[in-house]
């Protein structure tokens, strides 16, 4: 079983990114069980939203406390010293950012994903929606999760914008930047 945490912030697309990773897991052959928790409903305010899945049905019915693999739609929710506390070392972690590795201090062990998901979403016209781009950046994160499964979820579910969005999915795909945990 594979858990998986998103942080982000009203109007990037978080709860909607956590469904259509779902659909692309489902659409896979796996079973996603997924749900989310806001604070104030108004953009802006952190979001969070847990997906888990599995080959098996999950039967499961509790929260997810130390997730295999944590998205970060906004670096500024990022704190290392929590993420240590339910994040166990090799766990992945993909965080939107311009930055690169070495301007992240505290991140010692895990396996890195860095994307400026802003950066593209602003030029392929999406704005501040980044979604589709963390998802296209996961895809080649996660590297179990076909990237046929995730276009056809984000094909299904977008309502606007189709074109843009599988645009921000492929640049996601190919400028994601991973780092291995050192040995």
């Amino acid at each position: 079983m594979k858990e998986i945490k998103l942080h982000g912030r009203g109007g990037q697309g978080v709860v909607m990114a956590s469904q259509m990773l779902g659909m692309a897991f489902f659409k896979a052959g796996m079973y996603p069980q997924c749900y989310s928790l806001f604070g104030g409903e108004r953009r802006g305010a952190p979001v969070v939203s847990f997906l888990r899945v599995d080959r098996d049905p999950i039967l499961l019915k509790c929260d997810i406390k130390n997730p295999d693999e944590l998205l970060y739609f906004d670096q500024s929710l990022l704190d290392a010293e929590d993420l240590s506390s339910v994040a166990g070392s090799g766990s992945g972690i993909l965080i939107n950012t311009p930055r690169t590795e070495a301007a992240i201090p505290g991140l010692v062990g895990f396996r890195l994903g860095l994307i400026d998901a802003t950066g593209i979403a602003e030029e392929v016209g999406l704005g501040h929606v980044i979604n589709t781009t963390v998802l296209g950046a996961y895809c080649r994160f996660n590297d179990e999760l076909p990237l046929e499964h995730v276009i056809r979820a984000v094909e299904e579910m977008v309502p606007a914008k189709r074109e843009m969005n599988l645009a921000a999915l492929e640049q996601g795909y190919e400028k994601l930047e991973i780092f291995e945990p050192e040995a």
